[in-house]
């Protein structure tokens, strides 16, 4: 866990947290929520302050924003910008190096895979809880970098479909409902029904994935079914929670339609049926390639009967048209893959991968697509990029 120091200045005495404090070990004083009472523990942290998560602090995010401005104004590089902490915030602790960062990445990712084409009722729970808490947690600490390594990662083959695309939806999913203002309690469960949603189909999943002949009849039969079938499986594996298992159900019949007219077990399948749409597209197989972020936005904005879907467009709005991990061709007739997401839905950080000339940076280009000259002027489809694409540039340690 990361964490950064907090100003003593950033404390008053009366303050309802909205960020939890820890000490310089990590070990945690206060939750958030709790008042800074007039303690012993309270002088204290108002005289020395203390040590926080990064993302919990209002102050800290400001700060990383205007100075990851400032710098791509200068022309600084991504690592500059990835490295940087705003003025008065110390780090905790040295990072580890990005390659440990996306080792791990792989690991989980394996750890998925694994889960769902072999769930066991003796350990499912908990290792399912494992995958499902350190995905979360990378969503929550670093959201712009996990959906750039899902979605560029999505792109790049059919290994492992259905757990790459488990996590996927997941992340969508989650990004959608923040945007819908869902509470806590219900995003949980969204995300359990999302990483398992396809648990009675990923073997066959995987094997679709990699057959260049469409599915036949008998497979079109049991893809139909996998919604009944994947939450009576999960009541077998241990799972008791009756929404979870009704939106597993549901996933694949939540036609289109306002959510407020629905129950919430239809609205949440509604928002798992549009990211796993989405993430479909995204993702290419054997017999055919994947689209394009634009392409897909598309596909996942107009509903069933070709009009504008609420889910959709929450999602749309969530990770923005141009959402990070997708590639795009800007103005100036560079390549790039988006880094991070901008002040709109399609004015995106760049990093530019290709010059005008077609040859490749050694290094990625920030890019800022507010600027004219740097606008982005099409969305690219995973093939069109021919060029090996070193995430350990582009991701944090």
């Amino acid at each position: 866990m990361e964490l950064i120091h907090l100003p003593p200045q950033a404390l008053r005495l009366g303050q309802v947290l909205d960020y939890s404090i820890y000490d310089a070990e990590g070990k945690l004083l206060l939750a958030r929520g709790q008042v800074l009472r007039n303690s012993p523990l309270g002088q204290t942290l108002l005289l020395q302050g203390g040590w926080v998560q990064p993302h919990e602090t209002k102050d800290y995010q400001r700060a990383v924003a205007h100075q990851a401005d400032t710098l791509m104004h200068q022309g600084a590089t991504l690592g500059a910008i990835a490295s940087a902490r705003p003025a008065g915030f110390r780090a905790e602790r040295d990072a580890k190096p990005a390659a440990s960062n996306l080792a791990a990445w792989a690991d989980l990712q394996l750890r998925a895979h694994a889960l769902l084409r072999e769930p066991r009722a003796e350990d499912f729970l908990p290792r399912f809880e494992a995958v499902l808490a350190e995905l979360q947690t990378r969503l929550l600490n670093q959201p712009d970098e996990t959906l750039l390594l899902l979605i560029f990662e999505a792109g790049q083959g059919f290994e492992h479909y259905s757990a790459r695309h488990g996590l996927l939806t997941l992340a969508l999913a989650d990004h959608c409902a923040r945007q819908l203002g869902w509470a806590d309690d219900l995003r949980q469960v969204l995300a359990q029904a999302a990483l398992s949603m396809n648990i009675a189909i990923s073997t066959l999943q995987d094997r679709l994935a990699a057959q260049a002949d469409k599915p036949g009849e008998a497979h079109r039969r049991e893809l139909a079914a996998h919604g009944d079938r994947g939450a009576e499986l999960l009541r077998v594996l241990g799972v008791q929670d009756s929404l979870w298992l009704q939106v597993v159900r549901l996933h694949h019949e939540a036609g289109p339609g306002p959510l407020a007219s629905r129950s919430m077990p239809e609205q949440m399948a509604r928002v798992l049926r549009r990211a796993d749409l989405y993430g479909a597209r995204l993702s290419p197989r054997r017999s055919r390639k994947a689209l394009s972020a634009a392409a897909a936005a598309r596909a996942v904005y107009l509903d069933e009967i070709g009009q504008p879907d609420e889910a959709g467009a929450a999602l749309i709005k969530a990770i923005g048209l141009y959402p990070p991990g997708s590639l795009v061709r800007l103005a100036s007739g560079e390549v790039g893959i988006v880094h991070k997401r901008g002040h709109s839905a399609n004015e995106p950080v760049v990093a530019s991968l290709l010059g005008k000339s077609g040859a490749p940076w050694s290094e990625p280009v920030t890019r800022d697509t507010r600027l004219a000259a740097q606008a982005i002027s099409a969305s690219l489809a995973p093939h069109e990029l021919k060029l090996h694409v070193n995430l350990g540039k582009l991701v944090r340690p």
